[in-house]
């Protein structure tokens, strides 16, 4: 029987740690929408891949914390910074109709969203909606899982599938 995880709180503080992230196709549609909400993102730490991150600084006028860009590691960036709490919040305009070289490192990404229980916005109706909710520019407690005993565990191997493998001759 699987023993239930227990949760931790995670303080998202007033100041929210947004990342910024689209595609291509998507990049105009998350300029227009950060352009047109840019007194509610003014106080928050931005973060956003390659072109992106550019554009939105030239539109905006804001300071926006550059990564590399998404098929060049970006994506990965931000995972990671999800994962060490460095962000709180994924803004991610993507193209479910375009397919993408780097679609494992976008799916990679949405995964380590959803495993330390961030808020994604995906399209602008989603993005309109948390960003004119009262909980982003107040404190919130998040509940991440405690992963502390999946992260200790030991894998115990049979010795049977301990077996020398032998070169063909």
């Amino acid at each position: 029987m699987k023993k239930r995880l227990t949760h931790q709180k995670i303080v998202m503080e007033h100041d929210k740690k947004i990342a910024l992230v689209a595609h291509d196709n998507k990049k105009k549609d998350l300029l227009e929408w950060a352009k047109y909400n840019q007194i509610l993102l003014a106080h928050h730490a931005l973060y956003a891949t390659g072109t992106t991150g550019v554009a939105l600084q030239n539109e905006l006028g804001l300071e926006v914390n550059l990564l590399q860009s998404g098929p060049l590691g970006g994506d990965q960036q931000i995972g990671a910074k999800i994962v060490e709490n460095e962000l709180d919040f994924l803004i991610f305009f993507w193209d479910p109709l375009e397919p993408m070289p780097h679609d494992p490192d976008v799916k990679a990404l949405l995964r380590m969203a959803v495993v330390w229980n961030i808020p994604i916005a995906c399209n602008r109706a989603s993005a309109d909606f948390m960003i004119s909710s009262p909980l982003m520019d107040a404190e919130y407690h998040r509940l991440v899982a405690d992963y502390s005993e999946y992260k200790e565990r030991s894998i115990d191997l049979d010795e049977s599938e301990n077996q020398t493998i032998k070169p063909i001759k």
